[in-house]
């Protein structure tokens, strides 16, 4: 075992596996020589040459084609968009085209293409860069969501994904790149895609997130203990698709259940849990459902932002009034 940020553990889970499959391919802006903006991909390219980690010109549309291509020839390309905010122009590359590569080529092809980017608040960024566009994504068939919250999860996650046989959009924490240091396996392991994780056990009420948020919810869920009460913490790390039997089991366990996200509560993970909460274990529940999500605003400025995104305040806030309902 190594001690390893996430950023760390990611760098592993890539290197990993350009060791396991020569058709593995990493490539984005300033990925190569520069090792990319976060250091993520810092190495790689020293290690494994210019023909499997590489730069591009600084254009995603342009990054999605040369992804599709490659992907239908026999390689596993790892795309990188430098900020998850700068998806939009990469939009039909993504839902228009891998997305339905399975299905328009009645199963000949497949799209195995992992699309990793940067995305979330808490770190100052400029304008359009820690939008969290997750739930964009999830609404698109055909693609799998993946948001770790941690080293060990983020390493055995970025495995799976780059292994899995359809596209795998794979988005990082900004905040928790460097944030905390955990045991990480310097081999190969893998966890389950669209499987959740329960971070910590409780009976009294369950809170289901994601991301950053699921240290906020931790952190909630202590202050929440010294008043005498048992919260469970459950992380979805894969936002599509769902774990709906873990969600679902905590909640017929706990009887009460919030959903916190740091994306404005428009659009769209924790409302979609909510539901889903709803039409299978409605019977179960002791009150309504209710979630943490930031205000339905554009973005703000830096200067505003750790008064706009949700924090352990405001989870365990939310959480009283379902508790004493």
């Amino acid at each position: 075992m190594a001690q390893m940020t996430m950023i760390q553990a990611i760098n592993d889970a890539m290197k990993t596996e350009l060791k396991n499959d020569e058709n593995v391919l990493v490539f984005g802006e300033d990925v190569g020589n520069n090792g990319g903006v976060f250091r993520a991909t810092e190495g790689l390219q020293k290690e494994f040459g210019e023909d499997r980690v590489f730069d591009t010109p600084l254009g995603e549309s342009g990054i999605g084609g040369l992804a599709i291509g490659l992907s239908l020839t026999g390689y596993r390309p790892v795309m990188e968009i430098q900020f998850f905010g700068f998806v939009f122009e990469v939009m039909d590359s993504i839902s228009g085209q891998l997305a339905r590569m399975q299905f328009r080529s009645g199963g000949r092809f497949n799209g195995p293409v992992t699309i990793r980017s940067p995305f979330g608040g808490g770190v100052a960024t400029p304008e359009m860069h820690a939008d969290s566009l997750e739930g964009l994504m999830a609404q698109q068939p055909g693609i799998t969501v993946v948001i770790p919250s941690t080293p060990y999860d983020a390493k055995g996650l970025l495995i799976s994904a780059i292994r899995d046989e359809n596209p795998v959009v794979y988005l990082e924490h900004m905040k928790l790149y460097r944030s905390f240091r955990e045991e990480v396996p310097e081999e190969a392991y893998t966890i389950p895609l669209g499987k959740a994780d329960v971070k910590r056990e409780g009976t009294d009420l369950s809170i289901i997130t994601y991301g950053a948020m699921v240290h906020e919810s931790l952190k909630a869920a202590e202050a929440l203990e010294k008043e005498g009460h048992s919260v469970e913490v459950i992380d979805l790390r894969t936002v599509q698709p769902l774990d709906i039997e873990t969600i679902i089991a905590s909640v017929e366990k706990t009887n009460r259940a919030i959903v916190v996200q740091e994306a404005q509560k428009q659009a769209g993970i924790a409302a979609n849990v909510v539901s889903e909460i709803t039409e299978r274990a409605i019977l179960s529940l002791e009150a309504p459902v209710l979630r943490v999500a930031a205000p339905d605003t554009i973005y703000p400025y830096a200067q505003g932002e750790n008064a706009w995104l949700p924090d352990a305040k405001d989870i365990a806030e939310t959480a009283k009034k379902v508790l004493t309902f």
